[in-house]
């Protein structure tokens, strides 16, 4: 399906025809609208990593930041128990672990607070706003705090290791909240009304872009890129299990399981022996299993 092109332009992109590594660039840009409080979005990340992995050489990854003042897949359920109810089921179904108890005992109370966070990262690179919202959704999914608390926040830039100060002064910027409203723009533009939703374009197609709103096989989204590229490329070989963690520092097993396409048994496994090594160590999770590296 064919989607009119909106250019993405915020602050901290440059229309240019090199990235923000000074290298030129990929010929696919892949724009993924997520709301980060939303535990579909949560269970899109095992098919990023591999998709990264595998194909990243192909193109630049963009996550899109949506919602109001509230989830968007939720609009319709204001309850805290229907919203606990709605997690625990994501969760067992996709074994990503969230913990809907979250809404019982520590509600969001300023979700566009944490949005706000996230664009304000993203001004010190698009990786590091990677990073950042990555440990943003780790500590709402897996450690159950409010991601709009801004000393939670700290720590978060903490662990992706930002310049603090710098965050600080962004977080509360007309910077930031200018590019959360051109994220916003785009959503509504280009007619974003389910999460998550992944538009794939090429840089020489300027007015069509392929658009799959929610959670897809794998396969599908190598079969759209491969449909981008003209061609289907060889996937890279990814890399050895104990340099996966170090490289993502926290990791389910259900991303492992993707990445190297092993069952969740065989998964476990291998996280237990590096378990075993102290490599790495468990983390509380209510559904499926997470990993931390051990800088040792």
């Amino acid at each position: 399906m064919s989607w009119e092109r909106t250019e993405l332009m915020s602050p901290q992109v440059a229309n240019t025809s090199f990235d923000d590594s000074g290298t030129k660039k990929k010929p696919i840009e892949i724009y993924v609208f997520i709301d980060p409080m939303c535990p579909e979005c949560w269970s899109l990340e095992p098919y990023l990593k591999k998709l990264t992995i595998e194909y990243g050489r192909f193109f630049t990854l963009r996550p899109l930041i949506t919602g109001s003042s509230k989830p968007l897949n939720h609009d319709n359920f204001d309850s805290p128990k229907k919203l606990r109810e709605i997690w625990e089921k994501t969760a067992s179904r996709t074994g990503m672990s969230c913990d809907g108890d979250l809404w019982i005992e520590n509600p969001i109370h300023s979700p566009t607070t944490a949005y706000l966070a996230i664009k304000a990262a993203e001004l010190q690179g698009i990786r590091y706003g990677k990073v950042f919202l990555r440990k943003v959704q780790e500590s709402l999914f897996l450690k159950k705090l409010d991601i709009s608390n801004e000393a939670v926040l700290l720590e978060c830039a903490k662990a992706a290791k930002l310049d603090l100060q710098e965050f600080q002064n962004d977080l509360h910027s007309a910077t930031a909240r200018k590019a959360l409203q051109c994220d916003y723009k785009l959503q509504k533009e280009m007619e974003i009304d389910y999460m998550p939703t992944i538009v794939f374009f090429h840089k020489d197609i300027e007015e069509q872009g392929i658009k799959i709103s929610g959670l897809y096989p794998y396969d599908i989204y190598v079969s759209v890129l491969s449909e981008m590229l003209e061609h289907h490329p060889i996937p890279s070989t990814p890399p050895s299990i104990e340099d996966l963690i170090r490289e993502y520092e926290v990791i389910g097993t259900k991303e492992v399981s993707v990445v190297y396409d092993w069952s969740l048994a065989k998964a476990e496994r291998e996280m237990k022996k590096l378990q075993l090594k102290q490599i790495i160590e468990k983390l509380p999770a209510k559904h499926g299993t997470f990993w931390q590296y051990m800088n040792n």
